[in-house]
């Protein structure tokens, strides 16, 4: 199955020093390459700019499209808007060198780079924290109002004074009566 992550391969060998684009567009079938994702439906455009130099590379990433997630107020899947910009700088060593948030490290006699990994983890870091439906043109939130109102049913009320009202169960009332008599 590594086959798919060829598609996402940037052959930089036999191209001059300067500026070379490159676009990607991973889809559904990307995301299913990925173990525990939270993003198994979207659509992204990738345009990754890759400046040749003599002993480095530079790579800047520009993705913008859209991902499925789930609501966290309604459980409703919605489609969230992602837009993100990155860049990373790819050195030459013989030596192993661990690879920093913006600097990866290649043997020299490499001569294409994978970016499949990369592009992932620029899409995942783009979802805002919150999965919150979009506020639609009126300014109402787009989730699912009747599991709103289930969800309202079930919440705990608040008294005027700032206190939750609890409702608790009459067996509860008997054990409390035999710990007071202590």
């Amino acid at each position: 199955m590594a086959g798919w992550k060829t598609k996402y391969d940037v052959e930089f060998k036999g191209l001059k020093e300067g500026q070379h684009e490159f676009d990607f567009e991973p889809d559904n079938t990307f995301f299913a390459h990925f173990e525990k994702s939270p993003v198994n439906v979207g659509s992204v455009a990738v345009k990754v700019i890759l400046e040749k130099r003599g002993t480095f590379l530079k790579l800047r990433f520009k993705l913008k499209g859209w991902v499925e997630l789930t609501c966290d107020r309604c459980l409703g899947d919605y489609r969230q808007k992602i837009k993100n910009k990155a860049e990373v700088l790819v050195k030459f060593s013989e030596l192993e060198q661990e690879d920093q948030a913006d600097v990866m490290w290649i043997l020299p006699e490499e001569h294409r780079l994978n970016l499949a990994q990369l592009i992932y983890e620029y899409i995942v870091l783009s979802i805002p924290l919150k999965h919150i439906h979009p506020v639609n043109k009126k300014g109402e939130s787009e989730c699912d109002k009747e599991m709103l109102e289930k969800l309202n049913d079930y919440t705990i009320q608040h008294r005027g004074n700032g206190k939750e009202e609890e409702k608790i169960d009459p067996r509860w009332d008997a054990l409390k009566k035999l710990r007071n008599n202590n």
